[in-house]
């Protein structure tokens, strides 16, 4: 099914290239005369900030490079196409370079192109004194770097060349036929699929996810790809689909953990484009590209945006996550844009909870799972959290537990209940409680009075406790620095002492504070029959959205009396 999709959205990009080629990253082309000799060494190396980029050309696909030698059609490293190493074995890269020769000869063999004649000339003059007075020649030498030939005058590469061309798209074609088993056509058969590059973690050189390199891997005694038979096309045509979308410069991918997901549908619509902006951080020069996106999410029932083709047209999605030289598959949802399109409206909906007007009003997948991360550092977000993340909320499921249990983990560990933790508690067990056939109500978005729930009572009136008691005496470490750890799980423990110490901190508030206070304790302990001795997991979730909807409300409490003053000052 995977693999379908992409050769389908290979087939939808005209653009992509044809088999037999892909798209290559050369640093340096070598423009040569129609005699074979060097013309220049043409430097095709971008910069962005400190760093060089080279251009990307269309090139013959390169072939599999294990650890025997392998050359490819007109364009590899230095080593193999001019036969000279400064790091390597001297010995190796001889036959380095005579493979690559081979290679030439084959092509002289099907075509006459001056282009190829004068590289076959080049190569055999090595002129290398005109080499070693190029400027460039040196961090060619030292950074085996990869390079290809140009024919003085021409604008495409020699390798680009039409007669190349021809050559080269019907090359390999006359393997073993089989039946594709995606496609269920006959084709020649490919024993050794193209590396995926681009997947976060993955080796650099590439990895696979069609791979059988093992005795314990293969069936019947069948030897590498012959254990999943697939025709040269659509090997090549989901290799090149699949690369295109995780390249760096792709607009379709983004990271969520240490999943590389991209996605796609059968054809070009709103939804692919701005996908991503839903889910990523939005860029520094554009704070406020992720809320537009999703104010549109929001409107499109009313303004119809995905009600045509949308209702029918499919929408992929595929988390890829490095496993040593394979890749493995994270996640994998396929939904048609509508469903798509509700159950992303739903996960921002779970998400909204009060917080500061100077807090976003959306928060992106990386804050969250930053938030419940040790020292909220990135590094430290747990593999798998964001594959699972990213799945319940396309199929509309409830999040996974381990994401609730690290929110309150980190809670307890420093004592903050942050915006994206409540935000991320509150979603979670209110999706859980659509799921089960528990009566909990669900949690609102701000302080809810009606919410009897012994966890969320108890914690609203930690929050109390705690404001009277900054207020008292204004102390260094509150109870919330000493004791939120045990009165979040275990409340009976401490509520005892904590409502004998609130007797003191109310004696020194003056009238209207003290009676301000004990009206709103009333309040709270009146659906609180006894401090219970342990709280569940779900319960000690609700605990602390009970403390971070109180301490909210006494914020916005104390923000409009501040204004109401201000305004009465200024009449």
């Amino acid at each position: 099914m995977i693999l379908h999709a992409l050769c389908d959205y290979y087939r939808r990009k005209p653009d992509l290239p044809r088999l037999g080629f892909e798209i290559k990253a050369i640093p340096f082309v070598f423009e040569l005369s129609p005699a074979g000799h060097l013309v220049q060494i043409e430097d095709t190396r971008y910069s962005e900030g400190k760093k060089k980029f080279p251009r990307n050309f269309l090139v013959p696909q390169g072939a599999k490079k294990t650890s025997g030698i392998a050359a490819n059609w007109l364009w590899d490293s230095a080593e193999y196409v001019l036969g000279v190493t400064k790091l390597g074995r001297p010995d190796r890269v001889q036959e380095q370079h005579a493979a690559f020769q081979v290679k030439l000869d084959e092509l002289a063999d099907k075509t006459n192109d001056a282009g190829l004649n004068a590289v076959l000339t080049f190569l055999k003059i090595r002129d290398t004194s005109r080499l070693e007075i190029d400027p460039l020649w040196s961090e060619i030498l030292e950074t085996n770097a990869v390079v290809t030939f140009r024919l003085n005058g021409d604008f495409e590469l020699v390798c680009q060349r039409p007669s190349i061309r021809a050559v080269l798209e019907g090359a390999g074609m006359e393997t073993e036929k089989i039946i594709c088993a995606i496609s269920g056509e006959p084709d020649g058969f490919e024993r050794l699929h193209a590396s995926i590059k681009g997947v976060w973690g993955a080796q650099t050189s590439g990895a696979n996810i069609v791979s059988f390199n093992k005795d314990a891997f293969n069936s019947f005694g069948k030897e590498q790809g012959a254990n999943a038979p697939i025709g040269k096309r659509a090997a090549f045509a989901y290799t090149t689909a699949l690369n295109y979308l995780l390249s760096k410069e792709s607009a379709q991918r983004i990271q969520i953990g240490d999943a590389s997901t991209i996605f796609w549908s059968e054809q070009h619509t709103e939804f692919e484009d701005t996908f991503s902006d839903l889910f990523n951080e939005p860029p520094k020069d554009d704070p406020a590209k992720q809320t537009r996106a999703i104010e549109a999410l929001f409107k499109a029932p009313q303004t119809g945006t995905y009600n045509d083709d949308g209702e029918k047209t499919r929408f992929y999605v595929l988390g890829l996550a490095p496993n040593a030289a394979r890749i493995s598959i994270r996640f994998w949802q396929v939904g048609t844009i509508a469903e798509m399109s509700v159950r992303i409206r739903q996960h921002f909906q779970d998400l909204e909870i009060i917080h500061a007007g100077f807090e976003k009003p959306h928060l992106s997948l990386f804050q969250l799972l930053k938030s419940i991360a040790t020292q909220e550092d990135s590094k430290n977000i747990p593999p798998n959290y964001g594959g699972e993340f990213m799945r319940a909320i396309l199929a509309g499921l409830p999040y996974p537990q381990t994401l609730l249990q690290a929110s309150i983990r980190r809670i307890r560990a420093e004592r903050k209940v942050t915006y994206p933790r409540a935000a991320l508690i509150k979603a979670c067990i209110n999706r859980q409680t659509r799921y089960s056939p528990s009566q909990e109500q669900e949690i609102a978005v701000s302080l809810d009075d009606s919410n009897t729930n012994c966890g969320y009572r108890i914690g609203r009136l930690f929050a109390a406790l705690e404001k009277a008691q900054e207020e008292a005496v204004n102390p260094s470490a509150t109870i919330r620095d000493r004791f939120y750890g045990a009165a979040s799980s275990s409340p009976v423990t401490v509520f005892a002492n904590l409502m004998k110490l609130k007797n003191h901190h109310l004696a020194k508030l003056d009238d209207g504070r003290k009676r301000y206070f004990e009206k709103l304790i009333g309040q709270i302990m009146s659906s609180i029959n006894d401090f219970p001795a342990h709280l569940s997991l779900a319960d000690q979730g609700r605990f602390a959205i009970g403390y971070y909807h109180q301490r909210q409300a006494f914020f916005t409490k104390s923000e409009s009396t501040n204004k109401s003053e201000s305004t009465n000052k200024g009449e």
